[in-house]
């Protein structure tokens, strides 16, 4: 072997045991501090089929959840139903800070994305991003397993939020955010109904 492969293998075996240690020095820490080593079963990037979730003073089923994944940012919508007929849905967007927000259709919105802002109810959003994600889907949602999605967000003041969405080769769908703190939710697993 000449030296610039010695030194590559060298720089890889240093590389293996560095991650090798890493590693039980984590899974020895959280057992130290008495902590599992999973994360906790519930909470809004992991809920289920059928969960329970209070929203400051309403209660919602979750009917079904899209997984989103767009490079290396992913996010995840849980659709809602409180039996009002109307579509909500939680997104949840996990960062250095869980970001959630609670989505209300607005299925007879006039309104179009691309300008830079857009006024919906006597309220003004301004343009924050476009792009495009794949999809994964279960449950109830209307849509495909699998497939992408164009989008527009907007913002307006005080955490008002304005989203588009288009599925596959269907029209925009409109929906109304209010971005939520995590003490707005409560989450009841369906196992605890049975």
């Amino acid at each position: 072997m000449d030296a610039l492969t010695t030194c590559l293998l060298a720089a890889v075996v240093v590389l293996a045991v560095v991650a090798i240690l890493v590693r039980a020095r984590r899974r020895a820490t959280s057992r130290a501090d008495g902590q599992a080593t999973t994360p906790p079963r519930r909470g809004p990037l992991r809920l289920a089929l059928h969960d329970r979730v209070r929203i400051r003073d309403r209660e919602y089923a979750v009917s079904g959840t899209i997984r989103l994944v767009e490079g290396d940012w992913s996010w995840v919508q849980h659709l809602l139903d409180d039996d009002s007929g109307t579509h909500h849905r939680l997104s949840v967007e996990d960062g250095p800070e869980v970001e959630l927000v609670l989505w209300t259709a607005e299925p007879g919105a006039t309104v179009a994305p691309g300008a830079p802002s857009i006024e919906l109810r006597g309220r003004r959003y301004t343009w924050t991003e476009t792009g495009q994600a794949r999809y994964t889907a279960t449950g109830e949602t209307g849509l495909p397993s699998a497939g992408t999605v164009r989008y527009h967000d907007y913002q307006g003041g005080g955490g008002a939020r304005l989203s588009f969405e288009a599925y596959g080769e269907e029209g925009w769908r409109v929906a109304r955010g209010d971005l939520l703190d995590p003490a707005d939710l409560t989450i009841r697993p369906a196992t605890e109904d049975r």
